[in-house]
């Protein structure tokens, strides 16, 4: 059997392609620009229903070639209640080797990949070496407790040695310069972080050799939600305060820059592979300017609502996953929570009993 050509994917969640463009035109993004260049792109259609109109859906869509009424899946972290065959359980049945790092709202089930690392929200199986494993529980345990900066030793210590491992020298004065700039720039976490999966994704395909591999990163959708009005690709009318980001600075640019180095160090590293990039959804300027909060502390904010519950686990943005013991006590939560009132009446939350 003659093995097929690799083809590397890479998903840059809800990155807009038009504003790839506006850099592209005024002189930036040079691996896009000569990648765009010799390939083009593919405008897909989504949902038409709003509320299916979630990355957590529509990847699971690209993912299954199913849309939201055949494949069901509603919440971060629900495919793992599924059995739904995703690509890579069929291109294994097919022969193929194949591997993922964080790919969003994806269940393990495969007999024997070259790699699986789960994303952070999702509560299923990892298939990697030890160092790997407890790299991936740390960014994990990092991406859900981010918002109480309450980061354990041994996460400090796992991430650390498992990026270190990892890391492309190529890569370590930019390593530095996020680091530095951290101090100061509340995004450079996030672009610290898909800089150090792509090294990881790197490693592994090189190490691994799989006919199939795919990348999720997700710093673009968080910094767009959060700077897309610093953005020069951005024409509306509004501005973030500079209490919020500093006047003159661009983290959309960043972060679109990061990908750029990405994108070029993986056709360097593999050039002959087959590289395929996808973006889930598209981001739209919201109309004025917002701020949403999230919780800090899930528990201690339960408990002194009174609500009974077995655990609780943060989800992206500002769901969280709330088990309880019994029907009953899932009810009072939903009660309680339903109660929570901001002073203008204004309902705190929307509940999804299940």
């Amino acid at each position: 059997m003659t093995r097929p050509q690799q083809l590397l994917f890479l998903e840059v969640n809800e990155i807009n392609f038009e504003y790839l463009e506006h850099y592209i035109a005024s002189g930036k993004l040079p691996e896009f620009r000569n990648f765009f260049s010799k390939h083009g792109f593919q405008e897909t259609e989504s949902e038409q229903d709003y509320d299916h109109l979630e990355p957590w859906i529509q990847w699971v869509t690209a993912h299954t070639g199913l849309t939201f009424a055949q494949h069901g899946v509603f919440r971060l972290g629900d495919i793992a209640q599924t059995d739904i065959p995703q690509i890579w359980e069929e291109l294994e049945d097919a022969g193929l080797k194949v591997g993922a790092v964080s790919p969003m709202n994806a269940k393990f089930r495969l007999r024997d990949p070259a790699f699986f690392i789960p994303d952070p929200w999702t509560d299923t199986k990892a298939h990697a070496s030890g160092i790997d494993r407890r790299f991936y529980q740390a960014v994990r345990q990092t991406v859900n407790d981010n918002a109480s900066g309450r980061l354990t030793k041994k996460s400090i210590v796992d991430f650390v040695l498992g990026g270190v491992r990892s890391a492309s020298p190529q890569n370590y004065l930019a390593y530095a310069k996020t680091l530095n700039s951290s101090r100061n720039d509340a995004w450079a976490k996030a672009l610290f972080l898909d800089q150090v999966l792509a090294d990881l994704f790197s490693r592994l395909v090189r190490q691994k050799s799989p006919d199939f591999a795919s990348l999720f990163l997700n710093a673009g959708a968080h910094i767009q939600h959060h700077y897309m009005f610093n953005s020069a690709a951005y024409a509306g009318p509004y501005h973030n305060p500079d209490w919020y980001v500093g006047p003159g600075r661009d983290p959309v640019l960043e972060v679109y820059e990061l990908y750029d180095r990405i994108l070029g160090q993986v056709q360097r590293s593999f050039p002959a592979a087959r590289i395929m990039i996808a973006t889930g959804l598209h981001q739209e300027p919201y109309g004025s300017t917002a701020f949403y909060w999230r919780l800090i502390d899930h528990g201690s904010f339960l408990n002194q609502m009174g609500v009974t519950y077995r655990s609780v686990e943060p989800r992206m943005s500002r769901d969280f996953l709330i088990c309880c013991a019994s029907d009953q006590e899932a009810i009072d939560a939903e009660r309680r929570l339903n109660s929570a009132r901001a002073p203008d009446g204004t309902a705190m939350f929307t509940v999804d009993n299940r």
